[in-house]
């Protein structure tokens, strides 16, 4: 009887342990919050990356690259910290995700191209004379085409008595640390090593930790399903389900990887549930890779929900989740390679880039100090100061520059900005003003309260904060349901260009998979010949400001100089770009 009491005993403490067990796992998720480089940053043979992780339990923990276990000898655990050394020539970049007890976390994107930029941490920024947080001890040096970056930075830092601390070798350009402890210290180095011969220009980072990359304005409309209606969206997805898969006349699509310039999205929420652990085990499907956000109405959520949430699961529907049940496969990888502001946002695009990746969404811009809004007022969010504007300004010139040379088929779509100002001023807003095939840059509407038909330019009105002129090469919807955490809840609501970006980079990730052969030129033609229409017709010349986009011409109309859209401002339709997408292919044989 003892010996029976004894064996039931140890029974109901093994079960206490295992339910113990199995609480502290649900209670809290396996997650990958931060992903970094770290350790030696310029060792390119062993590339070493800094994980933040949660929910991790004292069992044995696999870390999966691209679907294969990494060696636990290349592992160091420390708490939430793991360290991973990652030998370049065994592995290529890829979705990385851990699993444990069962759980599989969010997988990220672990970008093994060597571009990377250091971040400040709060006690090395400071306030400069025009109140703005600006880095002490850190620039960025974009070395001149015709010397060796890496051999001219190093030159450079040991004249300085610097610390090169990052790079982005593709565009000559190389972070140093100064030996400055304030700002009259940095400015007087800054001074000097822009004199140098070797030197096209020094970027100064002026950005907090921990911005957010593109706030909204203006008061908040009821969203229904009118606002995405605007843009024919539910008939886009329906065209690309029935007509793809034609028995009489199948077509072949292509699968096409889309970078989204944003921190984080938020797994726990029904809209990115599903895309936990090896995502292509699925494939083709829509896959998401991400860092784990805290809080499920961020900006990196909402955005990537409208490309990516599930359908009926309560907050966002995503475009391209829609085309899931005959599409090719769309990997969306949400990526900004550190905090380091504009920087930072440069470097993880020539990474994605360089990583396969056709369209980039960049929601996010920046108006330099002592800009000036439709109504003469001056602008006061997302501002730089005209020292960090020039060096931006560089950078992004051979930002731009390069992709033209290397990777002549990539787009960016840009929003034009939420400051009720002008997008194409190149003196005032960046990156919107850039001149180039491969920018598409994205004004924002909203439902109007008329009662028309949909395809009349009465039926939405531009959105009051949207950035404006001849630079906007479309507008789309401004407002979505961010996601939430209940499944039954509808999310709140979110307006901005940021939102109507990458409902426009879902519909070009859309028409690259019927066909990939398109370039630049041709999507944008494509999207203007399809495109409705917005506000009054200007003959061409701006009217008090009003000319929403660059007027839609007669060559976008069959150069019929009567037709009643010439003039006018052009609004997305979805539904009608992607048909002209295939009809390009009949074009092309």
């Amino acid at each position: 009887m003892r010996a029976g009491t004894r064996v039931l005993w140890c029974l109901i403490r093994v079960l206490l342990c295992l339910s113990a067990s199995t609480a502290v796992v649900s209670a809290e998720p396996l997650r990958i919050e931060h992903l970094q480089r770290c350790g030696d940053r310029f060792d390119s043979a062993n590339q070493e990356f800094c994980l933040r992780v949660q929910g991790v339990g004292e069992g044995a923990l696999q870390t999966r690259l691209n679907g294969k276990p990494l060696f636990a000898a290349s592992i160091r655990r420390d708490g939430d910290q793991l360290r991973l050394l990652v030998a370049t020539a065994d592995h290529d970049s890829g979705p990385l995700w851990l699993e444990q007890a069962g759980q599989a976390s969010n997988p990220v994107w672990l970008s093994l191209k060597g571009s990377h930029v250091v971040a400040a941490t709060k006690d090395e920024v400071a306030k400069n004379m025009d109140g703005l947080t600006t880095y002490v001890d850190l620039v960025s040096l974009i070395i001149e085409e015709s010397h060796d970056g890496a051999k001219e930075s190093r030159r450079l830092a040991k004249k300085y008595g610097a610390d090169i601390v990052g790079a982005i070798p593709p565009l000559n350009t190389y972070q140093l640390r100064l030996p400055a402890r304030n700002l009259d210290q940095r400015d007087a180095m800054v001074l000097r090593l822009g004199s140098e011969v070797s030197v096209d220009a020094v970027v100064i980072e002026e950005s907090g930790p921990e911005e957010s990359q593109e706030g909204q304005a203006g008061e908040e409309p009821a969203v229904d399903d009118e606002e995405w209606a605007s843009n024919r969206f539910l008939d886009a997805v329906n065209f690309y389900q029935r007509r793809l898969p034609v028995k009489d006349n199948p077509l072949e699509t292509h699968p096409v990887r889309i970078g989204v310039i944003e921190r984080d999205v938020d797994f726990d929420t029904p809209d990115f549930a599903d895309y936990l652990g090896d995502c292509r085990s699925g494939w083709p499907r829509t896959c998401v890779y991400a860092r784990d956000a805290s809080e499920p109405d961020g900006h990196g959520t909402t955005v990537t929900g409208v490309l990516a949430a599930a359908w009926d699961a309560g907050g966002n529907s995503g475009f391209l989740r829609g085309l899931d049940k005959v599409g090719p496969g769309f990997e969306i990888i949400v990526e900004r390679n550190s905090d380091a502001g504009i920087t930072a946002n440069i470097a993880a695009s020539v990474n994605l880039v360089e990583d396969g990746v056709r369209v980039l969404n960049w929601s996010w811009g920046i108006h330099r100090v002592g800009a000036i809004g439709i109504d003469g007022d001056e602008v006061d969010s997302l501002v730089r100061s005209g020292l960090a504007m020039s060096g931006y300004e560089e950078l992004l010139e051979e930002f731009f520059l390069w992709l033209r040379r290397e990777h002549p088929e990539v787009i960016v779509v840009n929003s034009a900005g939420n400051a009720a100002s002008f997008s194409g001023r190149d003196e005032f807003r960046l990156p919107s003003s850039f001149v180039t095939d491969q920018l598409f840059v994205i004004g924002g509407h909203e439902r109007s309260t008329k009662a028309v038909e949909i395809g009349s330019p009465e039926y939405v009105v531009k959105r009051s904060a949207s950035n404006i002129d001849m630079r906007v090469d479309i507008m789309a919807s401004a407002c979505v349901r961010g996601s939430t955490r209940d499944e039954a809840a509808r999310g709140e609501v979110h307006c901005g260009t940021s939102y109507a970006t990458p409902l426009v980079a879902g519909l070009l990730a859309a028409m690259l998979s019927i066909d990939p052969r398109l370039q630049p030129e041709q999507l944008r033609m494509l999207l203007r010949r399809s495109a409705m229409t917005i506000g009054e017709e200007y003959d061409f010349e701006p009217v008090e400001a009003d000319d929403l986009t660059a007027p839609i011409l007669p060559s976008e109309r069959g150069h019929d100089l009567n037709h009643p859209d010439i003039g006018r401002s052009a609004r997305l339709n979805m539904y009608k770009a992607l048909d002209l997408a295939v009809q390009s292919l009949d074009r092309e044989r």
